[in-house]
């Protein structure tokens, strides 16, 4: 494994440094700002801006990346990173905190191309899916670490931002001074809306509802866990834990959905986030065992979610589509997060915490249904024409090119980067 891994060492650091600072100012926005007095639907329009600012980087960087190239691109992207967890800082007011976590948004889907391209160019097909695996690795460790270390000191200062901005500076270094060859152009696609549709209806509306319920969960479950009283410690481990049991829950969920309809799957797991949708509505737990305990079960299931669909959707894709399926799916799932966080922020200012996981819950809900729907008008798959299971990333970290660094094969790159109907 070593060996597999050492040559492309200097990628995977600057890409773990990026996702370290991205942990830290992930968490410490909500944080800060819940202490600031900002409310729940100033805050969930932060995730609303990261998710316009990630679908225009999957769509805009590859253009950045032909006309000045990767590592000027990256240096580029790292600097506005820096520029954006700064600003956030000196400018400590919500209407000027969503714009620059837009930046953000497009800065980090924007440099996760430029190390995926690169990771993907020197992977080979013997050691691709080693590599991949490693990097995910990497990335859910340093997301969970970035997160953690806010309890080691006081949020209420400048203390994380510059540090986050000194992390986002230094992981420019590694590829500035790598002399790993500069890869190809990178993956484009474009959202078909119509073709995705025709494909898979399922998956549409499910990596839809998906992208809103767990956008919502993602940006405002600290604000969450804030305004019920916990500490800064269960904060973090509130957030983090539901990425970390979500990651493990894709291997069973994986292998059973290769040995049945993948949809009776995704309304299976789809039930048990209900249920932990529903814990929280109705139980309003106050201690952390319980919070964490019902968190824990509620990411298992909905960060598992998302390759299930994707698997769904390859399913009835042509084989050689692969890349513009899951590259169309994950600008979907990218249109829901733009909604998932305003909708569910707007219910807690307006009601109460709550709202959080009752706007979650109603997007599980309009999954099973759908789906239970279709069920009644198109056949399953048969096993022997599935495709493989592949375990991902989490979406909202994901980008097209984390699909082609993910195919075994070294399919063709299509360059479609027009936005389409």
């Amino acid at each position: 494994m070593f060996r597999h891994i050492l040559p492309i060492s200097a990628l995977l650091l600057g890409s773990a440094l990026l996702v370290l600072a991205g942990g830290i100012n992930t968490l410490i926005l909500p944080v800060r700002g819940s202490h600031e007095g900002f409310s729940s639907f100033s805050l969930g329009l932060l995730g609303t801006g990261w998710a316009v600012g990630y679908i225009a980087g999957c769509l805009l960087t590859p253009k950045l990346v032909a006309k000045v190239g990767h590592i000027r691109a990256f240096g580029a992207l790292c600097s506005l990173c820096a520029v954006a967890v700064l600003g956030s800082l000196i400018l400590m007011s919500p209407w000027t905190w969503i714009p620059l976590r837009g930046l953000s948004g497009f800065c980090f889907a924007g440099t996760a191309m430029i190390v995926e391209s690169w990771l993907g160019e020197r992977a080979t097909a013997a050691n691709r899916g080693k590599v991949f695996g490693f990097y995910t690795m990497i990335n859910l460790g340093a997301t969970t670490a970035g997160q953690m270390m806010l309890t080691l000191g006081d949020t209420t200062g400048y203390l994380f931002f510059v540090v986050a901005a000194m992390v986002y500076s230094f992981a420019l270094i590694p590829t500035a001074i790598s002399s790993t060859t500069t890869p190809k152009p990178l993956v484009s696609v474009r959202l078909d809306i119509r073709g995705l549709w025709r494909n898979s209806p399922v998956a549409v509306v499910a990596v839809m509802m998906i992208g809103v319920s767990n956008s919502a969960f993602g940006t405002l479950a600290a604000v969450y866990a804030d305004r019920i009283g916990l500490v800064l410690a269960t904060i973090a481990l509130f957030t983090s834990l539901p990425i970390l049991a979500g990651a493990a829950a894709q291997i069973p969920v994986g292998a059973l959905s290769d040995r049945m309809d993948r949809r009776k799957v995704l309304v299976g797991i789809s039930v048990v986030a209900i249920c932990a949708d529903l814990a929280f509505v109705l139980l309003h737990p106050q201690d952390a065992t319980t919070n964490l305990i019902i968190a824990a079960v509620l990411g298992a299931a909905i960060y598992a979610m998302y390759p299930v669909i994707v698997a769904h959707a390859n399913d009835h894709a042509a084989p050689d589509s692969y890349i513009q399926t899951s590259g169309g799916l994950l600008l979907l799932y990218g249109v829901g997060g733009i909604v998932g966080p305003l909708v569910a922020g707007f219910g807690m200012t307006n009601l109460n915490v709550s709202a959080l996981f009752m706007t979650t819950m109603l997007a599980h809900t309009l999954i099973i249904v759908f789906t239970l729907w279709r069920m009644t008008q198109r056949p399953e798959v048969a096993i022997a024409d599935k495709v493989d299971f592949a375990m991902s990333p989490l979406a909202r970290s994901s980008t097209p090119e984390t699909a082609a660094f993910a195919k075994p094969d070294d399919e063709e790159r299509p360059v479609t980067p027009e936005l389409g109907q």
